[in-house]
């Protein structure tokens, strides 16, 4: 007997998969803390910085064509001299540029003490670029920090200088730990008084705008870090930080060199409607830093990093880093991900779905980057990276436990077909080929598995090859009567019925539409239930089985037997589902009613002329009741005919119904001429017209000559025998193409009495003496019911289809449809 699972089994699977689960939810707070930490520690700042320049250096944006760059160049200094050079220069250059009245003229150079202290010189240059300035009303000039050992102070120009000019604007960057020049504060100040940064000051002249704090927090990519100011003296303050978002490497803006410009090389509108940052770029003057757009050993000027901020603030590009919780919140949910594929994908698939985070996590940074986001990525990719191997060497283990323990179990399950294992033999209970001595442990247990698995497998395929070849509709079922296997008979015969789908459906719910059972509830209609198929209290009647009717009138028996597991709880067996078979009687059915319509018919048509025979044959010995001669021998000779035709009817169908067929390639037409040849006397008889309707050409069939004949006098005759004198029948043939399919069409029309309408539907029945109209003319059906059936059988024998239209009082004409053959 086949042994089901036992329940330990089950229970060791349930308890692998609450460690599972355990481990997993472990493995989940582990990785989701570290996320976490790497996030608010800044743990891989480093890492994000470095994608950070990699990536603003794939972005190569066009500079603006109106900022112009006048460049403190090499070339400049050559031509000039020396630096510093004479304030009045500063001031020609100015008037210069401010004759092709700019936007904004910024000038990155520090003007902190007299020209006189500064170059021995008289002040006259600090006049002229003081006049330079108030007739320009468009310069900003720089100012600067500086630790005069009591904390940080301002170091502005001089008073005569920043006076005069439109606007002072502080020139520091933000350096990073990493020394890299990426942000810088917009507005920064100490004892209660704010600057705006050199090149937002420049944008507010430029844009004719007032700087408010209301408007600096409206300007994209800025972060307020200080909302008050504070008089305490030392204290630099810092607020609303900006990152930078770098529009290219050194050289990207237009650059002209200072004395090119001072010379009047530059035509005179060259710096219309433009912006003009004069500062220097000569290689040791200039004060240069490292920025995510160089390369390691690379440094952007002070005035063309100037120049990039000044650019973000007119194209209103901004950078916005994502915050910490915003960049926990997507790194756990992005780490949540992967570890649930790790709980429901196999091990390939999560290890894809984990490379495919990764990427998205990169492409999404990209992404958001160009669209000015920041999103740091290594927290995310880091953790990413260490979860499979994590999850991985925890499963190997659980794996490794469970190969272990599972074996022994399998192993102690019977062995019940033969094995052909020459190679394998069992060492300290674990089976381990003979031919390999060196495995590692996880090997060992796999090999052992494999072993046990395949003896599961063969019994498995023993079972199922069994249920498959059974005949009849087998179904397995759950104890509640969910079906959980078939074999192909039951499939085919559940889509025969309308019901595709039997896996999980409930067997009575399979059988509603089946008749009430013939057996010991034939009395007890009302008591009877389908679920009584499910029930342990029936299962002595329903393993005898019970007959029931299906949809499509076949009779059927229904087999219900209980299947139990080979362990007892508690001394009892416990039922684990239910085997269900159904098994097709109706020919057996049609057999038994075949058997008794033809006792009957032997009983009675076939008894009741030779009952008369020797009726007559008595009579005849009298003579006082012998009749005339000549009237004894015609009874006789119609009783014998009777029997005749009572027994030349059954042969004939016997013969119809038999597998006996002779097909050969005809034309029907020449069946057609033979059957109305034969029935030409007994039309002549009646003075019934035979009229053939033949269009010229080829009716190809294969068919039985002498049968298809037989059909055709078949009906001929009843169109004669039921029609009045004077009176025609049409034969007609048609060649028909209808859904790509040849056929011929074969019509027989008369003009006769007419089937009446109650006996139209027993037409092509058994035993069946049908009334023919109601016309006093009309003569009496002498027939036992054969004749039609035997025209049924051929037809359907030979894949073709017979119909009929029938009008009481006005004739019948039947059509025959029999597929044409292509020869």
């Amino acid at each position: 007997m086949l042994k089901l699972r036992p329940p330990k089994l089950h229970a060791i699977s349930q308890q692998g998969k609450q460690i599972a689960l355990r481990e997993w939810l472990v493995l989940s707070l582990f990785l989701m803390s570290l996320a976490i930490l790497l996030v608010f520690f800044d743990s891989v700042k480093r890492l994000d910085q470095s994608a950070y320049d990699r990536l603003l250096r794939a972005q190569n944006v066009p500079a603006r064509e109106d900022i112009i760059i006048v460049a403190i160049d090499d070339f400049s200094l050559k031509e000039l001299g020396k630096w510093p050079w004479p304030r009045s220069q500063h001031a020609a250059l100015i008037q210069q540029i401010n004759l092709a009245k700019p936007q904004a003229i910024g000038v990155d150079i520090l003007f902190s003490e007299l020209e006189n202290k500064a170059l021995n010189t008289d002040d006259k240059g600090d006049q002229l670029l003081t006049t330079a300035l108030t007739n320009s009303s468009k310069v900003i000039l720089p100012l600067v920090s500086m630790n005069n050992g009591t904390g940080l102070q301002a170091v502005p120009p001089i008073p005569i200088l920043a006076n005069s000019a439109a606007g002072l604007g502080h020139i520091h960057l933000e350096l990073d730990d990493d020394g890299v020049a990426r942000s810088v504060f917009l507005r920064e100040g100490t004892q209660g008084l704010w600057w705006p940064h050199f090149a937002l000051a420049l944008y507010a002249i430029g844009q004719r705008q007032p700087l408010q704090i209301e408007r600096l927090k409206s300007y994209p990519g800025t972060v307020a870090n200080q909302q008050a100011s504070t008089t305490e003296k030392g204290i630099w303050h810092r607020d609303f930080q900006m990152h930078i978002p770098y529009y290219g490497s050194s050289g990207h803006f237009s650059t002209i060199p200072y004395v090119s410009v001072l010379r009047g090389e530059v035509p005179a509108d060259f710096f219309r409607d433009k912006y003009v940052l004069i500062g220097p770029t000569a290689q040791g003057m200039a004060d240069a830093f490292p920025t995510p757009v160089t390369s390691n050993e690379g440094a952007l000027s002070g005035i063309e990093i100037n120049a990039n901020i000044l650019a973000s603030l007119l194209d209103g590009r901004s950078i916005i880093k994502f915050s910490a919780w915003q960049t926990a919140s997507v790194s756990l949910f992005t780490i949540l991900l992967a570890l649930l594929s790790f709980l429901f994908f196999s091990p390939r698939t999560a290890l894809l779905t984990v490379i495919a985070l990764i990427i998205g996590m990169i492409i999404t940074s990209v992404t958001l980057l160009r669209f000015g986001f920041w999103l740091p990525p290594a927290s995310s990719i880091l953790v990413l990276t260490i979860a499979y191997p994590l999850w991985s060497w925890r499963r190997l283990e659980a794996a490794i436990g469970f190969l272990g323990e599972e074996f022994i179990l399998l192993d102690q399950e019977p062995h019940l077909l033969p094995e052909f294992n020459p190679d394998l033999t069992l060492a300290n209970g674990t089976q381990v080929p003979t031919k390999r001595a060196i495995q590692d442990k996880l090997e060992r247990h796999i090999t052992a598995m494999h072993a046990a698995t395949r003896r599961v497998r063969d019994l498995r395929q023993f079972v199922t090859d069994s249920l498959t070849s059974l005949p009849d509709a087998t179904m397995v079922t759950t104890t509640d009567g969910n079906v959980v296997l078939t074999n192909p008979a039951a499939v085919e015969y559940f889509k025969s019925i309308g019901m595709p789908h039997v896996i999980d459906t409930l067997v009575p719910y399979l059988f509603s539409n089946m008749s009430h059972p013939h057996t010991i509830y034939s009395n007890e209609q009302d008591h009877f239930s389908w679920w009584h198929i499910l029930d342990l209290n029936q299962s002595e009647v329903l393993i005898k089985g019970v007959e029931v009717i299906d949809p499509k009138s076949r009779d059927l028996i229904i087999k219900s037997a209980p299947c139990y597991s080979a362990k007892k709880v508690l001394d009892k067996k416990v039922l684990i589902g239910w085997i269900i078979s159904i098994i097709d009687i109706s020919e057996i059915r049609q057999a038994e009613r075949r058997r008794d319509e033809t006792l009957h018919f032997i009983s009675h048509d076939m008894r009741a002329p030779q009952a008369s025979i020797l009726a007559l044959i008595e009579l005849q010995k009298n003579p006082k009741t012998a009749i005339p001669h000549e009237d004894f021998l015609n009874r006789i000779e119609k009783a014998s005919n009777t029997t005749l035709r009572l027994a030349d009817s059954f042969v004939q169908l016997a013969h119809a119904e038999s597998n006996d067929y002779r097909y050969s390639e005809l034309d029907f037409q020449d069946i057609l001429i033979d059957a109305t040849e034969e029935m030409w006397t007994l039309a002549k008889a009646k003075r019934i017209q035979l009229i053939t309707n033949i269009p010229e050409g080829d009716y190809p069939v294969r068919v039985d000559r002498s049968l298809m004949t037989r059909v055709l006098t078949n009906l001929l005759s009843n169109a004669i025998k039921y029609s009045p004198t004077d009176t025609i029948v049409t034969c007609t043939l048609a060649f028909e193409t209808k859904n790509l399919n040849d056929s011929i069409v074969c019509s027989i029309q008369d003009q006769g009495y007419g089937i009446a309408r109650s006996d139209q539907s027993r037409l092509f029945q058994r035993f069946q003496r049908l009334g023919y109209g109601k016309s006093a003319e009309q003569i009496k059906n002498d027939g036992i019911g054969l004749g039609m059936v035997f025209v049924k059988t051929v037809i359907d024998r030979h894949f073709a289809q017979i119909g009929f239209t029938s009008v009481p009082g006005e004739g019948t004409c039947f059509t025959i449809t029999i597929p044409a053959h292509n020869m």
